[in-house]
């Protein structure tokens, strides 16, 4: 929510040198353009087959990560055809079964909900980059209230064991703003899904644990190539 490519400036390039990737920003982030009105988990889905469509792509490796997370997890539900394979991270099937954080984030620090709390000590070089680049990016309030809302109703947990797409369930164990018991709930409600922990790594993983993240998510789809 509220997330945006320069965000994954540490992993596509790393992605592309196997896949062939295909990033984009949300209705109401980045570059992209605000919501015309109230939006659903439906209506990101539907960007997102229409931009496959565009693109003249049949089925994708769909990896989504936090509300992109729950994009994927809709898309992989109402599209079964058009996902290879999925890869949840830093996410949650919806908030009424959502295991909630408990530790508390400085509410003159709020960005420190995104990092683990050594990585954010230890550095600080880094979290002021992405403080940068990020503020540097155009901003959308409604955009973001917008995803809000559709995260709101949105609810998967009944529906997770129709999901036939081979998972892969990635969480960093000290993430503050999704629980990391989520995970483990995704992994047993979605058949033969596989769980992989990113030891000490927060909400950004992707970040914090660029190569490591990177190296799951490639391997995983080496294995799944022919699905």
């Amino acid at each position: 929510m509220g997330g945006d490519l320069p965000g994954w400036r540490r992993n596509i390039p790393a992605l592309s040198e196997a896949l062939f990737v295909i990033g984009y920003d949300f209705r109401g982030n980045g570059a992209s353009d605000e919501p015309p009105g109230a939006c659903t988990m439906g209506t990101f889905v539907d960007d997102t087959t229409a931009l496959l469509s565009k693109l003249d792509i049949d089925c994708a490796h769909v990896y989504g990560q936090s509300f992109g997370g729950m994009v994927a997890q809709e898309l992989a539900l109402q599209h079964p055809e058009r996902v290879r394979t999925l890869i949840l991270a830093a996410t949650h099937p919806g908030r009424r079964h959502a295991a909630t954080v408990r530790t508390k984030v400085p509410k003159d620090r709020p960005y420190l909900a995104m990092y683990s709390e050594r990585f954010a000590a230890e550095h600080p070089e880094h979290l002021a980059e992405d403080l940068r680049v990020g503020s540097q990016q155009p901003h959308h309030p409604l955009g973001h209230r917008r995803q809000w809302e559709a995260m709101q109703d949105f609810d998967a947990f009944d529906r997770l064991p129709e999901i036939a797409a081979p998972t892969l369930v990635l969480h960093g164990t000290e993430d503050r703003a999704v629980a990391p018991a989520n995970a483990q709930l995704l992994a047993e409600r979605i058949p033969h899904a596989e769980l992989c922990w990113l030891p000490g790594a927060g909400h950004l993983y992707h970040s914090e644990q660029a190569s490591e993240a990177d190296a799951a998510v490639l391997d995983f789809v080496a294995r799944h190539a022919d699905g």
